[in-house]
């Protein structure tokens, strides 16, 4: 009887340890962020900084912030009492080096000090080509601050956009039946042929110049959807791209896709993908 009172006792500690452990999700670990002030980091790229130095002034309501320099982000990323919106270099597994420049949404804490990726990733958003960027990023960052601010909400509402991010939180096209949707001539793969191209706008979805599109975006056109990509200069088998729909007015994310590039298949929006546009 003693023997199998110990047996029982052993059996019991771990189910006893294991309903008193504490799981810590990242919405949980994201609770503090209202409070907390969110550094935003300035790259030293004056063309991309002001714009974002711009977006943030005029739009940044989700906590207080900061203006901060690359040194002071190195001095004050273990700290827990910070966020951090830093431009990153993007690199994927097969790149021979980044190929794209991102916005990336971080936590500073303990572990920091081994690199960037270290740090608790709320949100990261692509921006543009490293190299030879193509300068349609500069209508686009106030967007992308709008879609931070509100991808970090859904994070601290659901476990599920926390982990899941932007193509969780943007898979529904439905709201954007009745609206203008503009898709930039070079957000288009080059596979889809001219006939294709003529389908779409026969059946409503208009192909502009960039500039055209871009305009759209910079002047907030109301009930105006506008197609946005973003890969590498030199996209090879290996790099990714991202393509999104964009609310020229809200700047409301409703379509979202990060795509491998291969031999096969380039950047920019597939004909299967345009089809779903018209499909809506």
């Amino acid at each position: 009887m003693k023997r199998f009172l110990i047996t029982l006792a052993v059996v019991l500690i771990p189910c006893v340890m294991f309903s008193q452990a504490q799981i810590t999700t990242k919405k949980m670990k994201l609770e503090d962020f209202p409070e907390k002030t969110t550094k935003i980091v300035l790259s030293g790229n004056i063309f991309l900084d002001g714009e974002i130095e711009d977006a943030v002034k005029n739009q940044w309501t989700v906590s207080p912030y900061e203006f901060c320099t690359m040194q002071e982000f190195e001095e004050l990323k273990g700290s827990d009492d910070y966020y951090f919106l830093i431009t990153v270099l993007g690199q994927f597994k097969k790149e021979s080096e980044p190929g794209l420049e991102m916005l990336s949404l971080v936590k500073g804490g303990k572990g920091a000090d081994a690199g960037i990726d270290r740090m608790l990733e709320v949100i990261t958003v692509p921006v543009c080509s490293s190299r030879y960027p193509s300068g349609r990023e500069i209508s686009f960052i106030s967007p992308l601050i709008d879609i931070i601010q509100e991808q970090v909400q859904a994070a601290m509402l659901r476990d599920i956009n926390a982990y899941a991010g932007l193509q969780a939180s943007s898979s529904n096209m439905e709201p954007i039946r009745g609206k203008r949707i503009v898709i930039a001539e070079s957000d288009i793969n080059t596979d889809v042929d001219s006939l294709f191209v003529g389908w779409l706008e026969d059946s409503g979805v208009e192909v502009l110049p960039d500039d055209e599109a871009d305009a759209l975006m910079d002047a907030r056109e109301a009930n105006t959807i506008v197609s946005y990509t973003v890969s590498p200069y030199e996209a090879g088998p290996g790099s990714f791209c991202y393509k999104m729909l964009i609310d020229t007015q809200t700047h409301k994310l409703y379509y979202y896709r990060k795509s491998r590039i291969t031999k096969r298949v380039g950047p920019g929006f597939l004909s299967e993908e345009l089809a779903r546009v018209v499909r809506r």
